[in-house]
């Protein structure tokens, strides 16, 4: 099973299961294609749309675990 952390990229994340996209859309991250989310860790983005950053990580790796 496939765990991630908060210094995971957003790039990382999405090559390991394109099916968290959901989860991030939720939290208003609606650009994950862009150069600059690619290189974002999970930390940053949780920071710039002012998320929880543990929460989002355990809300990701919850889906991980399915």
């Amino acid at each position: 099973m496939a765990q991630i952390t908060k210094e995971t990229k957003i790039g990382e994340l999405l090559q390991l299961d394109k099916d968290v996209s959901p989860i991030l859309f939720s939290i208003g991250m609606h650009c994950l294609g862009c150069p600059a989310s690619q290189g974002e860790t999970i930390e940053e983005a949780a920071m710039v749309h002012g998320v929880n950053a543990d929460e989002l990580v355990n809300a990701i790796n919850q889906k991980l675990a399915e």
